[in-house]
């Protein structure tokens, strides 16, 4: 008996394997690298030397961003000068400085005359715990000056803002206040007007105000009548 044949299986041809391209991922940035050097900064300042180059160093850097950053309001300002608003006379600001002492509850106020082409400013009011100081009438000193904190101050009065803040003192005025016990410190353009820039009042506080919204609506206002 004959066996039957089975039927041949055909080979199917296999197929290379597809190579797939290798995609290299970048490496992410290490979250150290800035801790690190700023440990190695901290390491480099070994002495008092080093200590004053950086404090230096960063003080110019920001003064120059500051400037930068601000210099159409400055430049309007400075342009504008010989059309700047004028400030009352001692006897017109003196019952407005009072009152606004009394409705702030404040120590006392400082009112500076600005010149921005000379960067000066003269100090022509001190009033502080009921008593006017005549001996700092008529200081004059720099307006922008070393303090960053100060100098933001001024620029925010530029953009026709209330500045307010813990004070830090920067001038003869400013220790005079701190001896008085002002900690805190608003400041306030004269005429609060954008690039109008005649003068400033300075309030000291012996500690932040509660409401100072209504701190800055009171400024405003005696800014305003202040303005000649």
């Amino acid at each position: 008996m004959a066996t039957a044949r089975k039927p041949a299986v055909k080979k199917v041809p296999t197929r290379a394997p597809v190579k797939r391209p290798i995609i290299r991922r970048a490496k992410p940035v290490a979250k150290q690298d800035m801790t690190d050097k700023v440990l190695d900064l901290i390491k480099w300042v070994d002495n008092p030397f080093k200590l004053i180059s950086v404090i230096l160093l960063s003080t110019i850097f920001f003064l120059g961003y500051l400037t930068w950053d601000s210099r159409q309001v400055i430049l309007a300002a400075i342009s504008s000068s010989n059309t700047m608003p004028q400030l009352k006379t001692h006897d017109e600001i003196l019952p407005i400085a009072k009152g606004l002492i009394k409705d702030v509850n404040a120590v006392g106020l400082v009112v500076n005359k600005v010149n921005l082409a000379t960067n000066s400013r003269t100090t022509i009011l001190a009033i502080a715990n009921g008593e006017r100081n005549h001996k700092l009438e008529g200081i004059t000193v720099s307006l922008f000056n070393e303090s960053p904190a100060r100098n933001a101050d001024v620029v925010s009065m530029l953009n026709n803002e209330i500045a307010c803040k813990p004070f830090e003192s920067s001038s003869p005025v400013g220790e005079w206040a701190k001896s008085q016990g002002v900690t805190y410190m608003c400041r306030g353009s004269i005429p609060n007007e954008m690039g109008k820039f005649a003068g400033y009042v300075a309030v000291g506080f012996k500690a932040e105000p509660r409401d100072l919204t209504s701190v800055k609506t009171r400024i405003i206002l005696a800014a305003t009548e202040m303005d000649k």
